[in-house]
């Protein structure tokens, strides 16, 4: 018996970009590479393909056999923390919450260093809380992750304010231009962007391939919040058109979870900087919560995504999942 899956291909094209580059999902048969292109300063607009690639099998009787056991394989767990970098009491309780999870990475939502990103508080900022996860930590807080990095910062407007961003640059040993990204991490495909609009490079083209069972994108300004900075429009990409499964972002100071396209947008933004007031509720929210300081818990098998928000005093505050396996 033949099972044949239909090709499908999807040609976007955006024009007028106001920030920086998405890597667009191209699914094929091919291997996955975690990837970041060089930018062009005067591109026009952005092509985007997602491919489904054909592909045909045919299956035959064959005689019953024992089936060995396998070892179930122990679940990636990353942690989310956004708008944290203040250095005091505040962004210590949730780096305390954070690591006693013992996360397998952590990602940010920007806006890692306050007040202006400057060389002089980054490492009090950002090394003294997290250097266990810092690959090359070349700060005074500790020896750092002695392997590999375990730590995934996307840039905030608050990062780029001193030196053209170069303390945040110098500071993290990252792929590519440091910037914008992307990496892998097992079943997992992150695409980090810097939303920020002193980005240099904005409009790009070009694709990345993604054969991973998760993509997930992340970066600083909220495409779609109810918190005090209000909805940062030119973020709203057809990310869920894209292949992502989940957005996360920051800058509101705030948790929120929306259905965008079907998909979670997390708001991510109660890391340890002041937090904010919800101003104006968006139809596509569905939970909100300004009340205490906290983190996200992320937890990915091959099938399903379970997402948990906690607070510092360990309550939880939302639980999501997405099922893939079916």
């Amino acid at each position: 018996m033949n099972k044949i899956r239909k090709a499908a291909i999807v040609l976007l094209s955006l024009a007028s970009l106001t920030a920086c580059q998405f890597s667009s999902f191209v699914r094929t048969g091919a291997s996955v590479e975690a990837t970041k292109e060089a930018g062009s300063d005067n591109a026009a607009s952005t092509d985007i393909a997602i491919i489904a690639t054909a592909t045909a099998t045919e299956t035959a009787t064959a005689l019953p056999s024992e089936t060995p056991t396998s070892t179930p394989i122990p679940p990636i767990v990353f942690a989310v923390i956004g708008d944290y970098g203040s250095g005091d009491g505040f962004e210590q309780a949730v780096a305390q919450l954070v690591t006693s999870w013992n996360p397998d990475l952590i990602i940010t939502t920007g806006d890692n260093n306050y007040p202006l990103g400057g060389s002089d508080t980054i490492d009090a900022n950002i090394g003294q809380f997290y250097h266990d996860y810092i690959g090359n930590y070349q700060g005074e807080f500790g020896s750092g992750s002695p392997d590999v990095n375990r730590f995934f910062p996307s840039m905030g407007n608050h990062d780029w304010y001193s030196d053209n961003g170069n303390p945040y640059l110098d500071y993290f040993d990252l792929p590519g231009n440091e910037r914008y990204y992307q990496f892998s991490w097992q079943d997992i495909d992150f695409f980090v962007l810097d939303s920020s609009w002193s980005e240099p490079d904005g409009f790009l083209s070009g694709s990345t391939q993604s054969t991973a069972a998760w993509q997930i994108v992340y970066f600083h300004h909220s495409p779609y919040t109810s918190g005090y900075h209000l909805s940062s429009t030119w973020m709203r990409w057809h990310f869920a058109e894209w292949g992502a499964d989940m957005v996360l972002s920051g800058h509101s100071h705030v948790y929120e979870r929306l259905n965008v396209s079907g998909i979670p947008y997390i708001v991510n933004g109660l890391g340890g900087g002041t937090i904010y007031d919800f101003i104006d509720i968006l139809p596509e929210s569905l939970v909100r919560y300004n009340q205490e300081y906290g983190a996200l818990q992320v937890e990915v098998s091959p099938t399903h995504l379970t997402g948990i928000f906690m607070n510092i005093s360990g309550e939880i505050i939302d639980e999501f999942t997405i099922d893939k396996s079916h």
